[in-house]
């Protein structure tokens, strides 16, 4: 260990694998448990949504939401957090990561809530309300990104922290398996209690009155996890790196790290001084000198996910047709409105097990064997030839016979996601960066993620539209059609895999060697001054 790196820093980057890091795990991962528990089961109710408040009488269809409507119920999440990963991220950097921890976490719990308690009688009163409260839903959620990446990597010993940091995010897969398994088991009690005949039978009788209280409590229940973790979070010590090298007080550090390491760690005020006075490590996110370092480390973190989420969040769009092609879901006019819950949930639920879930713990299983880039890449790689092989004889998998082919290439295509971009872009940002900016750079990244995934859910609903004016879907103008959408996202894919080439690996490095707050103003000086050297951290 060189002078650069304070003993309680060292500990924590070469401690065992103990029990307060799978604590850490849990607290920080039933947040993103939660996050997307919330943004996915607005999916599954907005049918039902159309049936109850916009049924049009004499119409041979159910009733369905408006394409503005739909939009704004679907989108304004995104929004929210969006706006959330910047604001929040640069919170946490600015009063610390424990502070702003159950802020984030409160807001959610609150407006789960209300958005279940969506007020009015008129289908624009409940509409508005519950896109409100879902906007202040996803600045909650926003919040949650950049400071659970952060918290678990400042956590992890060196060893371990891919896998770690990704075994938070992988809890998103749960929370969408979640999602759907609940709602499959109050639909089916909803279903059993209050019988309803199909549309086609008796178009008013197939909604059942009760129906309206199915889709408060699938959106309400997203309270819960949270509300119990909400004690675990505010136990949760302030983070070590953020204590000593943000807020300098290495006091506080080393007594917090000695309770939760349980070993005596001697307090380094002297060394935090010298740190401070030997390293040019005062800049701030606009100065020449970040641009400089780490510049074209944040192009390559905001780029890849602004990418990978334009193809990850456009899947909804052939979701449906998907789901219809194989008959998971039958016509809608054959069902009535808490019955077609119940078909959408299990669908959801079965590409959960079969894709979502197992791509995730792929790469919480190698990446910390293989690389963050080589998963990326390989991720990237493999999702751009599998929309190619989709799109391009995409008449060929439209026939009846070769739809179970479609299934299993447009699985991969996501099971390639998750074990690949769609992780270690969450990964890498809360390795790469300074611990006074660590947060903030990890917000700007998550938020340009979201940017591509509105581009990705929204620019495709309108451009997948058919270009035959008279077979678009009601209310959208006619687009390029799916097979020239998918040929898109493939190419979407191949740019990622370009800009993997901006990100550095991270693989069994301190947080501190990456990011340079080891060195005397960077690696330039050092060749200047060849005596600086020794200020690097010595792997232990």
């Amino acid at each position: 260990m060189g002078k650069g790196q304070l003993e309680v820093l060292n500990a924590l980057d070469v401690a065992k694998t103990q029990w307060y890091h799978f604590t850490a795990i849990i607290v920080a991962g039933m947040g993103f448990f939660t996050d997307a528990y919330d943004l996915f089961c607005i999916s599954l109710v907005t049918k039902l949504l159309g049936r109850i408040y916009y049924h049009v009488d004499g119409a041979e269809k159910p009733g369905s939401l408006p394409p503005n409507v739909s939009a704004a119920v679907n989108g304004v999440a995104f929004c929210g957090t969006l706006a959330g990963q910047l604001f929040f991220g640069w919170l946490g950097d600015k009063l610390g990561r424990k502070k702003v921890y159950g802020m984030t976490l409160m807001l959610m719990v609150i407006c789960s809530i209300a958005s279940g308690l969506s007020f009015g009688n008129s289908p624009k009163g409940v509409m508005a309300t519950l896109c409100f409260f879902r906007f202040w839903l996803g600045f909650g959620i926003g919040g949650d990104y950049p400071l659970s990446a952060t918290i678990m990597s400042e956590y992890a010993n060196k060893k371990t922290r891919g896998a770690f940091i990704a075994a938070v995010f992988a809890m998103q897969g749960f929370g969408i398996l979640a999602g759907g398994i609940f709602a499959l088991i109050v639909s089916s009690a909803f279903n059993a209690a209050f019988k309803a005949p199909a549309y086609e039978d008796d178009p008013i009788a197939s909604t059942a009155p009760q129906a309206d209280y199915l889709w408060r409590i699938i959106v309400m229940v997203g309270a819960l996890p949270a509300a119990l973790t909400y004690y675990w979070r505010m136990k949760m010590p302030e983070t070590a790196r953020y204590t000593a090298l943000v807020a300098k007080n290495a006091k506080q550090a080393a007594s917090d790290m000695s309770k939760v390491l349980q070993v005596e760690l001697e307090a380094e005020e002297q060394k935090i001084q010298e740190l401070d006075r030997d390293k040019g490590n005062g800049y701030g996110l606009f100065s020449k000198e970040f641009l400089r370092r780490h510049g074209l480390h944040l192009l390559g973190t905001t780029s890849t996910w602004f990418l990978l989420d334009i193809a990850f969040y456009s899947q909804n769009l052939f979701q449906k047709d998907i789901f219809s092609a194989v008959g998971w879901i039958p016509p809608a006019k054959t069902m009535n409105a808490i019955h077609e819950v119940y078909k959408i949930a299990r669908a959801q639920t079965l590409i959960a097990l079969c894709s979502t879930v197992p791509g995730y713990w792929f790469t919480v299983a190698f990446i910390d064997k293989i690389g963050r880039f080589a998963i990326q890449m390989m991720g990237f790689f493999f999702m751009t030839v599998f929309m190619f092989a989709l799109a391009i004889p995409y008449d060929h998998w439209t026939h009846k016979s070769n739809r179970l082919g479609f299934v299993i290439m447009y699985s991969l295509t996501f099971f390639f996601a998750n074990f690949g971009p769609n992780a270690t872009t969450f990964v890498v940002p809360a390795e790469i960066f300074p611990a006074r900016l660590r947060s903030t750079c990890h917000g700007i990244s998550a938020a340009s993620g979201k940017l591509g995934a509105i581009v990705g859910a929204f620019g495709f609903l309108y451009l997948a539209q058919n270009k035959d004016k008279t077979k678009t879907d009601a209310g959208y103008p006619p687009g390029i059609g799916v097979k020239n959408s998918l040929i898109v996202l493939g190419f979407v894919n191949l740019l990622g895999l370009l800009f993997t080439f901006l990100v550095p690996e991270s693989k069994g490095k301190s947080l501190e060697e990456m990011s340079g707050e080891n060195q005397d103003e960077g690696a330039q000086d050092m060749e200047r001054n060849p005596s600086s050297n020794n200020s690097r951290t010595v792997p232990v």
